[in-house]
């Protein structure tokens, strides 16, 4: 990388001449081959969300989120509709284009358009969307608005530095690790060490590319296996 140096001699920062802030993040769907994110609706998304979530039967899926269980459906819609009037978080349902059923959730959150800085996060996942091609393409989908439509600089994913899990997606998806910051929050009654992921604008090109190959149809076989792994970064 390049070194800038001010008229002091210092080394400073690349200039960002034209930099103008980006939009904020629209509600509008993102469609792709196999799954569709739209805005959460408790209305509409209450009950697939609560019974795709219920297979997870020994709540393995809610350890690192600060909230849930949900035992009642009641007590879940009530939280999906706070959830859903917010903009920041700014929540999307997974949609499986083949069941037309909702059978996950993830959000935009932490968002700073006039820094082009913005966050993934609230990623809940349930078994019916896990380790499938909607996953990925999920992630693909809200990272090409961000990149793509939207125009931000940074796009961060940040977890429990103990959720194994969430840091190889993470990676897997082409997130690079930047550190951990110890002690940076409590949750459920515990100490909450957190693990910081970023892509930055310049390394999306690459990243997008390799997403693109994995989701091309030539890269299933007949029963819907992947041919190869997806590997975001070279």
């Amino acid at each position: 990388m390049t070194t800038h140096f001010n008229s002091l001699g210092q080394p400073i920062g690349f200039p960002v001449p034209d930099w103008q802030p980006v939009e904020l993040p629209s509600r509008t769907e993102m469609s792709g081959r196999f799954c569709r994110l739209e805005a959460l609706d408790a209305e509409r998304h209450a009950q697939d969300l609560f019974d795709a979530f219920g297979v997870d039967t020994n709540a393995f899926n809610w350890t690192y989120l600060p909230y849930g269980p949900f035992a009642e459906l009641t007590e879940f819609r009530s939280w999906l509709d706070a959830q859903a009037a917010g903009n920041d978080p700014l929540f999307y349902v997974v949609t499986d284009l083949h069941t037309g059923r909702a059978v996950g959730v993830a959000a935009y959150l932490r968002i700073q358009p006039e820094l082009g800085v913005i966050e993934v996060g609230h990623i809940h996942f349930s078994p019916l969307l896990q380790r499938t091609p909607m996953a990925t393409e999920a992630m693909y989908l809200m990272m090409k608005r961000v990149f793509d439509e939207l125009g931000y600089r940074r796009y961060e994913w940040k977890c429990d530095a103990l959720n194994a899990p969430s840091r190889r997606a993470a990676e897997r998806f082409g997130f690079q690790y930047e550190g951990t910051f110890r002690q940076l929050t409590m949750y459920r009654g515990r100490n909450r060490d957190t693990a910081w992921f970023s892509i930055i604008d310049k390394e999306w090109p690459e990243i997008k590319a390799a997403f693109e190959r994995w989701l091309a149809a030539e890269n299933f076989d007949q029963d819907a296996q992947q041919v190869t792994r997806l590997t975001a970064r070279s």
